[in-house]
């Protein structure tokens, strides 16, 4: 009830103040505040079978799309060039841990060694800090192989131990961890769906799905996910923190979600699925258990957090890290508890829409502009969680690949998202930074692979070269972080998208 209870007294507030009018620029944000960029290793770096790397479960599932990606790996320095002329302040990328450890354990691969270390020392040498995640949806096939990956609780030792190597070699010069992208979509999306890597589901969830068990395994995978986080957080803490001088989290996928209509039933859906979304992680990071409303729902399909577990867990992050795009509506649908089989989503049983006659598709041509939608998440972290630092990890627009270097709706999102971060900060959120997705036109894991794009940088993929281009967003980006831009929100187009009820 208590968290129900902030959840209406933010939907007031975003209500009373729809979206802060006004003016705003660089110099309004705190100071130590971060700008920057982000991308992902299987996303950018190509070289996929060069100097070492072994597959990754992203190599296998998507058979090969990122052989090349927009070949970072070669291109490093003309893409650290451009964030500097771009006046990124940080860069957010992965590690690929089978270009590092090929085998997932064991020895380390001297070539990949050196291409971290080259492309960290290339982002200090233009001031540019490095904020590194370790693992985005692609640990080693060889994992995989041996004993089904993040299903098995040997991950959580496999993991920390990969993780021993990126903070020996890499810590001095890393600014801020992120253990585990998004595991709330990854164990969904890989155990539940087989929407994702490593594809895993069954009857009658997902899709062509050769193994898994949709009802039990993304809860398994989602619980080793953050006893591993935990585990690294402790020995980052233990062995490196004090004289690296860095900090460590993890980010989750991060709608924000209003219900459909003002009844009842809707209003305790959407804080139903805030729970499953956002509770499932943060609650045992900040309060040492998971939600009462999973533990109900999944009941003995949800693996329990023994009394050590809680202890290792309760605390285990220094920020949270948010992946937000857009706002959904929920929809009370407790016929889902009835179900035969049950999985994620009919164990929250609510329905998910972008628009009130729309089902909510996760690859839409175009975003509609919410950015009282971030305000709103920040808003609930900080009332539920005790206010956290908190780092916008990714926020961006998608439009077709090809669409132009004009592309309006980018620039159009960015000036009100990032003024929704303001206000959000204003109103008291410890936000710490902010990344756009993505720096370049990247290959889309959750998309179409290059059909879609949300780059500040267009990438010509039929150019043997693999020609970036600034686009319209690059140019309003750049000359907003170097403070030649002032933002008048009354002046943006699509700000106006607001948020009352819709039934």
């Amino acid at each position: 009830m208590i968290k129900l209870y902030y959840w209406l007294i933010i939907v007031l507030n975003l209500a009373a103040a729809l979206c802060s009018a006004g003016k705003y620029s660089r110099e309004d944000f705190p100071p130590g505040f971060v700008f920057g960029a982000a991308t992902s290793a299987y996303q950018v770096e190509g070289a996929a079978k060069e100097d070492g790397r072994t597959p990754s479960v992203w190599d296998t599932f998507s058979n090969g799309g990122g052989d090349v990606a927009v070949d970072q790996y070669h291109k490093y320095k003309e893409d650290v060039k451009l964030m500097a002329e771009t006046g990124l302040e940080g860069y957010r990328f992965s590690i690929s841990w089978s270009r590092l450890i090929p085998n997932g354990r064991g020895p380390v691969n001297p070539k990949g060694l050196q291409y971290y270390n080259n492309l960290i020392n290339e982002l200090i040498s233009h001031g540019i800090q490095a904020h590194v995640t370790l693992l985005n949806y692609d640990h080693p096939q060889a994992l995989e192989d041996e004993y089904g990956g993040w299903i098995s609780r040997k991950m959580v030792k496999d993991f920390t131990n990969y993780a021993d190597v990126c903070f020996r070699e890499f810590g001095d010069r890393v600014s801020t961890w992120t253990t585990i992208n998004e595991p709330n979509i990854f164990a969904v999306g890989g155990y539940d769906q087989g929407i994702t890597a490593p594809g895993r589901c069954s009857f009658p969830f997902g899709f062509n799905c050769s193994k898994g068990n949709s009802s039990y395994e993304p809860y398994l995978a989602g619980h080793h996910m953050l006893l591993a986080h935990a585990s690294t957080v402790r020995l980052y803490r233990k062995k490196y923190q004090r004289k690296q001088d860095g900090t460590i989290g993890v980010n989750l996928y991060a709608f924000w979600l209003l219900p459909l209509t003002n009844s009842t039933e809707d209003v305790t859906a959407t804080q139903r699925a805030i729970d499953f979304y956002f509770g499932w992680f943060l609650d045992p990071l900040v309060f040492g258990d998971y939600p009462e409303i999973m533990k109900k729902n999944v009941d003995s399909r949800l693996p329990v957090l023994t009394k050590q577990e809680s202890k290792l867990v309760k605390g285990a992050f220094d920020f949270v890290g948010l992946i937000h795009y857009t706002t959904v509506y929920a929809k009370d649908n407790p016929d889902s508890l009835k179900f035969e089989y049950r999985d994620f989503g009919t164990d929250m049983a609510v329905t998910q829409l972008l628009d009130a006659d729309n089902p909510y598709s996760i690859f839409p041509e175009k975003l509609p502009i919410r950015p009282w939608g971030l305000q709103g998440v920040l808003e609930y972290i900080k009332q539920t969680y005790g206010n956290p630092a908190v780092y916008i990890h990714e926020n961006g627009q998608v439009t077709p690949h090809n669409f132009s270097l004009e592309d309006t709706p980018r620039v159009e999102y960015l000036q009100a998202y990032i003024g929704g971060v303001l206000d959000a900060i204003r109103n008291g959120s410890d936000t710490r930074g902010y990344f756009v997705w993505s720096f370049l036109d990247v290959f889309e894991l959750l998309g179409n692979g290059f059909g879609s794009s949300y780059g500040l940088y267009f990438v010509d993929v039929e150019d043997p070269d693999l020609r970036r281009e600034a686009k319209q967003s690059a140019h309003w980006y750049s000359n907003f972080l170097k403070g030649n831009v002032q933002v008048d929100r009354e002046n943006i187009s699509s700000i106006a998208q607001g948020h009352s009820f819709v039934g």
